[in-house]
């Protein structure tokens, strides 16, 4: 139970084992891996961070108000993410969501018909998709990729299957606010793909057997499940651990 009296799913996602990754995929990842620490490094060299870059210039930092102020969308490629804070677990600090919009979609896959849907989702042009959380230090660095439940992202809910298949697509092509952490957020949905499968499918999971606990409820609007899955994660560790399982 979390400060706000949440319940937060007690079964975690086991992480993902690189030794079961095709040697071409080990291969693009480690690439990624460059990727995400070359972002990270132009930022460290002149003292700042991922975090501090998203909030410069937006005021008072307000638990739960999104920053930057209106979300980070890029209207070619229909990815969208924003950063905010309000909860204390796993000593983070606060985290990105990630999503896709309508365009990014293309018709190609299509929500969950669920009749119990007890508050409207987003639908047509307003349809939205969440790819992954991922979790901050105060410090300005990820600790860990989060799945949530559908009321706490305000998403239109597509299966695991159909996430995964449109997870590549995610990316931020201009530099507003920032050219380094939009990138990097991009490449961190790649690098850490098999951890955010893993989040996905289990999340289903987790939806799944929730629902067939309480038939009568809505599920996706269960205050009582926020978070469906956690996984802890290290870079370093990450690809530490991809070099090893490399042929």
């Amino acid at each position: 139970m979390n400060d706000r009296g949440i319940l937060i799913q007690s079964t975690a996602p086991t992480p993902p084992d690189p030794s079961r990754l095709p040697p071409g995929e080990i291969e693009q990842l480690l690439a990624v891996g460059d990727e995400v620490r070359a972002c990270m490094r132009a930022l460290e060299r002149v003292g700042f961070n991922l975090v501090g870059e998203v909030l410069k210039g937006q005021g008072d930092f307000v638990e739960s108000e999104h920053y930057p102020r209106d979300d980070v969308f890029d209207d070619e490629t229909f990815g969208q993410y924003y950063y905010h804070a309000h909860r204390s677990e796993f000593g983070e600090h606060g985290h990105f969501h990630t999503f896709l919009r309508t365009g990014g979609l293309c018709g190609e896959i299509h929500p969950l018909d669920y009749p119990l849907a007890s508050t409207p989702w987003p639908q047509g042009n307003e349809a939205i998709a969440h790819l992954a959380g991922i979790s901050m230090d105060a410090w300005g660095r990820p600790i860990g990729l989060f799945a949530a439940n559908r009321w706490v992202t305000g998403e239109t809910w597509y299966s695991a299957a159909d996430i995964i298949q449109i997870l590549p697509r995610f990316a931020i092509e201009h530099a507003w606010p920032s050219w380094p952490v939009n990138r990097w957020i991009g490449a961190m949905l790649r690098l850490f793909r098999p951890h955010i499968q893993t989040l996905l499918l289990h999340r289903d999971q987790v939806i799944n057997t929730w629902q067939q606990a309480y038939p009568e409820q809505d599920v996706f609007e269960n205050r009582n499940l926020e978070l469906t899955g956690y996984l802890p994660i290290s870079i370093g560790d990450w690809i530490a651990a991809l070099r090893r399982a490399a042929p």
